[in-house]
């Protein structure tokens, strides 16, 4: 039962997790910069995602511009691109396959072939967790690293925007997912290995082999 609970804990951990990697894949918001300049009535926030960039002036007015052009793009652009759709999709495919591994559920047939679509399911998680720290993280590093260059100029500096922080905690909820269903599936198997079923013994077949055996000493 206590197993049961933990799968049904990381199976909404996994559901925020999907959600949440969605979410920051298609906001636009992954650097911000905020130029206030002498007025601010006229203040502008740009914000520049992997899809499109977007300005928002203080008077309400908001406006975006989509990237159409990839090879335009800079390496660690592209390379969030990809993993972070990948992360949606092993994601997406791990919430369906912990659904038949649960034990809280009726699908996937015996134990055994529950367990195997459990820990496949976790993989699954801990794959699209993985995918989508390593865009986040890359992407941080550049802002970080472009924030600190001397030789770059204030107004073309920018910030992490709520897109990085939604994606480092999207992805800490996949990986803490994943290795919850992972372990969850093994336990059993690891305390049948701890401690192995008793052999039983027949003395009554132990004792018409001895008499027999001692029937013919006497022929």
């Amino acid at each position: 039962m206590a197993s049961a609970s933990l799968q049904f804990f990381a199976f909404i951990l996994a559901l925020f997790g999907v959600f949440g990697d969605i979410t920051a894949t298609l906001l636009p918001n992954w650097k911000v910069n905020a130029d206030v300049g002498s007025n601010i009535i006229t203040a502008i926030t740009q914000m520049q995602g992997l899809w499109m960039d977007c300005t928002w002036y203080s008077t309400g007015m908001f406006s975006c511009t989509l990237k159409y052009s990839v090879l335009s793009l800079p390496i660690y652009i592209q390379a969030a691109r990809t993993t972070m759709v990948l992360s949606c999709i092993l994601s997406a495919f791990g919430i369906c396959i912990s659904t038949v591994g649960m034990k809280c559920t009726k699908l996937g047939g015996d134990t055994d072939s529950k367990s195997h679509a459990c820990f496949a399911g976790g993989v699954c998680f801990i794959l699209a967790g993985i995918f989508e720290l390593v865009p986040t993280s890359w992407y941080t590093r550049e802002i970080i690293s472009n924030f600190l260059d001397q030789t770059i100029p204030e107004s073309s500096k920018h910030e992490p925007g709520g897109a990085v922080y939604t994606g480092f905690i999207s992805a800490a909820s996949l990986l803490i997912a994943g290795v919850i269903f992972c372990t969850s599936c093994f336990k059993k198997q690891q305390g049948a290995w701890i401690y192995p079923p008793k052999q039983h013994h027949f003395p009554s077949t132990e004792q018409d082999s001895n008499a027999g055996y001692n029937l013919k000493d006497y022929v």
